[in-house]
């Protein structure tokens, strides 16, 4: 280990540097860069009292500390004066100065703002349409680890690229959109990873955690296909009763054909004891959402008049929850 005595240090500093600049000339230069660095710490530090401000819910202090170093090119400060604009917050909103700041930060290399950007292009929502760009800047934030741009550019790739080519392309961008905890990516991936041929085992094997994840993520869809992965033993074992439990979540979250499928579950006792009022509750729910089910006419009208009844109120309870 060299070891450097502060005495020493006096001799050191005495040495000329390699091209006969002498220390002292150095340290102008060194006094000059440090005074540059303070700049920049400053300015940082603005950045982030703009960005603790917002977090705090002082916006409008948040937009008078962002919007001078927005206007020096930090692309930072311009994402978070976008943000105001388009969320109203501390301002009126305004879509089309939230576009020219998200433009501006895109440029700078802000993923985020790439992102947001790159869905406005997309979507020729207050800007231009531009698909080619849109897809140059989602890519772009992708790359630079913003989940949400992996996920979307991961859905673009498939569908550029109909078939297995452009899923094992797009599945990195997935794989890392999941792992960041974006429910949809972990819903995709577990698909992917149990119906595509070619996947290795031990990815298909994760299938059924990454279902789970994405149903307790709240999504849903994911609630419905974990239910029914769990009742009919995909990716792992059957679990009647987690599977009566993950579809109960779904259906009392509104989707439509999990409520459908509770009505099946009350009638044939599937994780559940079984109930004929519930399951009456359950179809009129799904038939008042537009689901069709011929099966469970019939079992509907084959109850009795007060199980009707107590199924039609029941229902209408639901409905105003």
């Amino acid at each position: 280990m060299m070891f450097r005595s502060s005495r020493l240090l006096p001799l050191v500093l005495a040495l000329v540097l390699p091209g006969g600049a002498s220390f002292a000339q150095s340290r102008e230069g060194e006094t000059a860069t440090t005074a540059e660095t303070q700049q920049v710490e400053a300015a940082n530090d603005a950045t982030l009292r703009a960005f603790g401000a917002f977090q705090r819910g002082y916006y409008l202090t948040a937009m008078e500390l962002a919007v001078p170093r927005a206007q020096l090119g930090d692309p930072a400060a311009q994402t978070l004066v976008a943000e105001l604009f388009a969320s109203g917050l501390g301002v009126a909103r305004d879509m089309d100065s939230a576009a020219f700041w998200y433009k501006q930060a895109a440029e700078g290399g802000d993923a985020s703002a790439q992102f947001k950007y790159g869905l406005m292009l997309l979507e020729g929502r207050y800007v231009e349409a531009d698909e080619d760009k849109a897809g140059e800047l989602m890519k772009k934030a992708a790359d630079a680890g913003n989940a949400f741009a992996q996920f979307n550019h991961a859905q673009f790739l498939v569908s550029q690229k109909p078939g297995d080519a452009g899923i094992f392309e797009a599945l990195p961008y997935f794989e890392k959109a999941a792992e960041q905890g974006v429910a949809d990516a972990q819903y995709a991936l577990a698909q992917i990873y149990h119906n595509t041929d070619g996947v290795s085992d031990a990815k298909r094997a994760k299938a059924r955690e990454l279902m789970e994840k994405a149903a307790r993520a709240g999504y849903d869809t994911a609630q419905l296909d974990y239910a029914i992965w769990l009742i009919d033993g995909v990716g792992g074992p059957k679990d009647y009763e987690a599977g009566f439990h993950w579809m109960e979540v779904a259906a009392t979250r509104g989707n439509v054909v999990a409520q459908n499928r509770m009505a099946v579950l009350h009638i044939n006792a599937i994780g559940t004891k079984g109930d004929p009022v519930e399951a009456g509750k359950w179809y009129i729910l799904s038939r008042r959402a537009g689901y069709d089910d011929r099966t469970l006419d019939d079992f509907y009208q084959g109850l009795t008049e007060d199980e009707q009844k107590q199924s039609l109120e029941a229902a209408n309870k639901f409905g105003k929850q």
